[in-house]
This record gives C-alpha cells, sequence and structure tokens, in this order.
C-alpha cells in the first residue's frame, strides 16, 4: 500500500506561504493523562517518524487569492488521532480565525479519537464542535478537504460539519473506520464516492486541481454583500402570451430556455453544492451553489424544469441559510410543474422538506430575488420565491395548481381545460396585476424598489 502522504505535502497541495501558528503548551504528566503505560514512547516514535509534535498542524495560508486558517492532520502520527493536545491546537485555530476574520480549512485524515487518552479524547470532539459553531456563528466560512482516511469524530466533527466539503479521489470516508465495521459491510459504502452520492460531499476534486477548486471555493465564500442579487434578463420569449393556456403552452415548450441557460448568461464562474446533508440528492431537479456576477458573490438554487423533490428542497434550504450565514445575497430560479408526488417522495419526506424550504426562505435576512422562467406549479414553485421580490419571464406562468388538475378536481370535462388557465389568471402580467410578482424580467425600471 503506498504511504499516505503527509501533512506538510497536503498543505503543499493548495498554498505556499504557510505559516505555523503558536503551539498552545499541556503538560499532563508521565503517559498522559490515563498513565497509559507506553504512550510517551508511542509520541516520540511519531514524532521522529513524521517530524510533527502532534497529530494536527494550524497555520496561516493563501489560498489562491483569499487568506485562510488552515488545519492539517498527520496521519503518521498515531493515525491522525485527536488527544486534548489535539484540541487545543484546532481551538486556538478557531479562535485565532475569529480574531483576524478568516474562514477556516481543514485537511483531514484522521482515524478518530486517540484511545490512550480515554474519554478525555473523546471530549475533544465537543470541544471542535463548540469552535466550529462559535466560528460559524461569526459568519466565517467552513472548508473540509477530505483526505484518506476521514473516519470517527474527525469525519463527524470538522468533516460533516463543515459548510462545504470537498474529498480525494478514493479516499475512505465514514463515521466507522475499517476496523470496526461489520465484517459483511460493503467497503464501496465508505468512499468519498459514495458520500458524493448519497449528499454528504460536495464534490470530488483530483489532487492537481484542489488548489484551484479550494482558491475558488474561498473567495467566492468571502465576499458579503447587502445589495440583493439582480433580476436575471430573460433568455426566451419578449412577447406576453395572450391568453392562461398561451402562458401553460409556452412554459412546457422544451425548446424554452432552462436553468442552466440562465446559470450560464449570469455568471462568470460558479461552483456547485453537491446534496441535501441528509443522505439525497436531486441533480436533475434542483441546482444549487455560488457564483460570481459582475464581481460580486451571488448564491443560486434553481429548479430545472422537473419535479423536485424532497432532496432538492432540503438542498435548497441548506444553500439559503449558508448563503445567510454568510451574508451573501441569493438568486432563486423556479421552474417545476410541481413537487414530486410519487410514492419515494412521501417516504422522502416531501412535505417536511418543502415546509423546511419555506421557513428558511421566511427567516432568511439576506435578501432573496427569484425569477420564475418557467413552470410555476403550486407549493411546490413557491417555497423557492422571494416574498415581495419575485419576477416573472414573459414565457412563464405562475399558478395554484396545473389547470388540467383544476379542471379535474372542478369536474370540468377536458375541453374546459384551457378556460381554466384564463380563469386561475396565471399569465406574468395577470400575476403583476395580482401582486403576485413585482415585474416581468425586462421591464424592472417600471417597479417600484423592494420593501425594506
Amino acid at each position: 500500500m503506498p504511504e499516505r502522504p503527509s501533512a506538510r505535502e497536503a498543505l503543499a497541495l493548495v498554498t505556499d506561504d504557510f505559516t505555523e501558528l503558536p503551539v498552545p503548551m499541556r503538560d499532563s504528566g508521565p503517559d498522559g493523562p490515563l498513565a497509559w503505560a507506553g504512550y510517551d514512547a508511542s509520541r516520540a516514535r511519531a514524532a521522529a517518524r513524521t517530524g510533527e509534535e502532534e497529530s494536527v498542524v494550524c497555520g496561516r495560508a493563501t489560498v489562491g487569492s483569499t487568506p485562510a486558517v488552515l488545519i492539517a492532520f498527520e496521519f503518521g502520527f498515531l493515525g491522525g488521532s485527536l488527544g486534548e493536545r489535539g484540541g487545543d491546537r484546532l481551538e486556538a485555530a478557531h479562535t485565532y480565525a475569529r480574531a483576524h476574520r478568516l474562514p477556516v480549512v481543514s485537511l483531514i485524515a484522521t482515524g478518530g479519537s486517540r484511545m490512550q487518552e480515554g474519554m478525555l479524547a473523546l471530549t475533544q470532539l465537543q470541544r471542535v464542535a463548540r469552535q466550529s459553531a462559535l466560528t460559524r456563528a461569526a459568519g466565517l466560512a467552513q472548508l473540509a478537504v477530505l483526505r484518506d482516511p476521514t473516519t470517527g469524530g474527525g469525519w463527524a466533527t470538522l468533516g460533516a460539519g463543515a459548510d462545504v466539503v470537498l474529498a480525494l479521489p478514493g479516499t475512505q470516508v465514514g463515521f466507522a473506520g475499517s476496523r470496526v465495521r461489520p465484517p459483511e459491510a460493503d467497503p464501496a459504502a465508505y468512499t468519498a464516492e459514495a458520500q458524493l452520492a448519497a449528499g454528504t460531499v460536495d464534490a470530488v476534486v483530483p489532487p492537481g486541481e484542489l488548489r484551484a477548486v479550494l482558491g475558488l471555493w474561498l473567495g467566492l465564500l468571502t465576499a458579503p454583500s447587502t445589495e440583493p442579487a439582480p433580476v436575471p434578463r430573460a433568455l426566451g420569449a419578449a412577447d406576453l402570451p395572450a391568453t392562461g393556456w398561451d402562458a401553460v403552452r409556452r412554459a412546457r415548450d422544451p425548446g424554452r430556455p432552462r436553468a442552466r441557460a440562465y446559470l450560464d448568461a449570469y455568471f462568470t464562474r460558479r461552483v456547485a453544492l453537491g446534496g441535501d446533508r441528509s443522505g439525497g440528492r436531486d441533480p436533475d431537479g434542483m441546482l444549487c451553489g455560488f457564483g460570481s456576477h459582475d464581481g460580486r458573490t451571488i448564491a443560486y438554487a434553481a429548479q430545472t424544469g422537473t419535479a423536485t423533490r424532497p432532496a432538492g428542497y432540503r438542498a435548497a434550504a441548506r444553500l439559503i441559510r449558508l448563503a445567510d450565514a454568510l451574508s451573501v445575497p441569493v438568486l432563486t430560479l423556479v421552474d417545476t410543474p410541481g413537487a414530486a408526488n410519487d410514492a419515494e417522495a412521501e417516504r422522502q419526506g416531501a412535505g417536511a422538506a418543502i415546509a423546511d424550504l419555506f421557513t428558511a426562505v421566511a427567516t432568511a435576512r439576506t435578501p432573496l430575488t427569484t425569477l420564475v422562467i418557467g413552470e410555476g406549479g403550486s407549493g411546490g414553485a413557491l417555497a423557492l420565491a422571494a416574498p415581495d421580490n419575485t419576477w416573472a419571464t414573459p414565457d412563464s406562468y405562475f399558478s395554484v395548481i396545473a389547470p388540467e388538475l383544476a379542471a379535474a378536481i372542478l369536474k370540468r370535462p377536458a375541453d374546459r381545460v384551457r378556460a381554466t388557465a384564463d380563469q386561475l389568471r396565471v399569465r406574468p402580467q395577470d400575476l403583476v396585476a395580482l401582486g403576485v410578482v413585482r415585474g416581468i424580467a425586462g421591464q424592472e425600471a417600471a417597479a417600484p424598489p423592494p420593501p425594506g
């Protein structure tokens, strides 16, 4: 098995100017707090082998063009395990980050808590979690890079607890380490790629691309703004629909511009969040991430025209809460015939996921801007819409329910569907008249300023 890269080699992947922070001093007596026979000798051998005094190296560096606090684990030092001295270093790193308003990047390679320090080692996880919470409350971004292996408490705190999680290919990732899993467990489930599929990891990044990707993420997540995201220009039809059914037909046209076209036109560069952090992804229904628009960072959550699944709603709620914590304005693009309503969607908690997104939108302090670019199907679309700052394109519609379903509920024949669409007043110009949207994209100058 090839030797794992050291902490210093991991640091060299992402920066050229690492400066180590002062190391907190602790003397716990011979052989550590439990007087574990031979523990001092084990630490001495690890130090001689790795050149490090502990399993954690902390310092300040520039990644891309962004200064940050970097934390790197040395797996060669007792398996990258965390004890009291490691906890001291992590606490000092977060304290320094908050004092200097810097994001925190953790380059993780650990097998978990250090057995030779018993419960005192395990309680370092609580200490790390508190420091992470304080750093998040200070509005500072936290990113994790998962190296091989990332297991145990290191994964469950610094790893999975980070705002953005990147991983190197083939990395072993899981709460259970390789020696404590059930013998019949599928090893493929404990990989970065499996965690990506489960929505826990945001991206798997080759080592040669890590510096650029991490630098892009840091640049985007450290640019707060108080101004709302500008309304994107309409990419499709410029004229308004004559009837409600015309609006529905145009919104359903497969040739109409979709979310990816809008994101490509709006952002010069962007990065994507990979999932909902609850075991799911909806890559075909919801696109979430951060991008650069006219030199400003804007977060985005965009429906793609399909029925949105619960994981998509949870990912959008995650995106909005992260943007809110970092004071980044949010752009949402509404385009769905409605929420997925199959049995599997119900088992995955569709109602709870939509409710959580409504709450995230309602409680966000950062400004939200919404553009309806296609179908606005009922509550599954409204959950993503910004109250008082929603706009529509000429080839979109918004409705309490699809006209066909409305006609069915009202027991109307099929030939009354078009008339029902008119009665529902779903056209963009109807929505403006009703006060549901502020205006139609391309006519922003005629709209009043957003409230507040």
